[in-house]
């Protein structure tokens, strides 16, 4: 930032597991940080997250215009995050993924032109591929309603830009893990071992590319002064693939049991059995993840068995 000049950026879903670290990260750079999203929040415990002013408020035209006015930034964060969800309940994951951006994209090109937009997309909407790593001029085919409604954001997002001269960037986020995060694999293994269950879905053969939380924040705020009118599209990632059964060796052990993971061998429908990133693009933008896997795991660990229920999300 220039000078003593302060500058304002909204964080859409900064109740959320991502929107959390986004937030406190541009607090940290020093930013006047705008949240706007569903959550119960008081103002003490928004600050510690980074958020200067919380907005308890849906994500449509009439709070972005009550709430966002002469933001520079605007950090997409709200939407569904689960390819679970999308399975079960894909008009709702469209409306909260599709709709909620759509107005977003608007209310740039219609009151706040001069505001950027970074846009948490996924890998999933790479779907299946038959060569790895995966790179983003590769052509998407997603196989689950989640995917297929990032891949139209994304469209949307293209559009604005190149009709609009909306300036905006999108992120494809790959396999995000951190402290907080009430779901998915590092959630469902704690989950399971404190109730005595070792076994898994799929065959532990599968790999994912995973990158912590505080990594991709970092990212987020160095692609701030990246959007523009040509709408670039990095992954998010480290670059390595990584087995399932290696990710739950490390968590078993960190975690102190005295079993070995199992494995069903069922088929996991709407997720591919492979994916990691090609990542060097964001790298050329001087980001670099950090967080090796084994530290972000083992803090996991230890914040599951604090059973610290502050600053839990989903």
């Amino acid at each position: 930032m220039e000078g003593n000049v302060k500058y304002s950026v909204l964080v859409t879903g900064a109740h959320g597991f991502l929107g959390r670290y986004v937030a406190k990260t541009y607090g940290q750079a020093g930013f006047y940080v705008i949240g706007l999203g569903h959550g119960r929040w008081s103002a003490s415990e928004a600050r510690e997250w980074g958020v200067d002013e919380w907005h308890h408020a849906d994500v449509d035209m009439d709070s972005l215009q009550r709430y966002a006015s002469d933001v520079s930034i605007i950090i997409h964060c709200a939407g569904s995050g689960s390819v679970g969800f999308s399975l079960s309940n894909p008009m709702k994951d469209f409306e909260r993924t599709v709709w909620t951006t759509h107005y977003v994209l608007e209310y740039i090109r219609t009151c706040s032109p001069k505001t950027r937009l970074l846009y948490p997309s996924s890998a999933a909407v790479y779907g299946s591929q038959e060569h790895l790593p995966l790179t983003t001029d590769m052509m998407l085919n997603p196989i689950s309603p989640y995917g297929v409604h990032k891949n139209i954001v994304e469209e949307l997002c293209d559009m604005y830009a190149k009709q609009y001269g909306v300036h905006v960037a999108v992120l494809r986020l790959f396999s995000v893990y951190g402290n907080g995060l009430k779901k998915q694999l590092l959630w469902d293994a704690c989950s399971k071992l404190s109730q005595g269950i070792n076994s898994f879905w799929g065959t532990g053969e599968e790999t994912r590319d995973w990158v912590h939380v505080s990594d991709v924040a970092r990212a987020f705020l160095i692609t701030g002064e990246k959007a523009s009118a040509q709408c670039p599209v990095v992954n998010v990632g480290t670059g390595k693939a990584v087995k399932i059964k290696d990710v739950l060796h490390i968590l078993f052990e960190v975690y102190g049991a005295q079993v070995l993971p199992s494995f069903g061998g069922e088929i996991n429908v709407g997720n591919p059995n492979h994916y990691v990133a090609d990542v060097n693009d964001i790298m050329v933008w001087g980001w670099e993840p950090t967080v090796s896997l084994r530290q972000g795991i083992e803090d996991y660990v230890r914040w599951f068995q604090r059973d610290d229920d502050g600053g839990v999300c989903s």
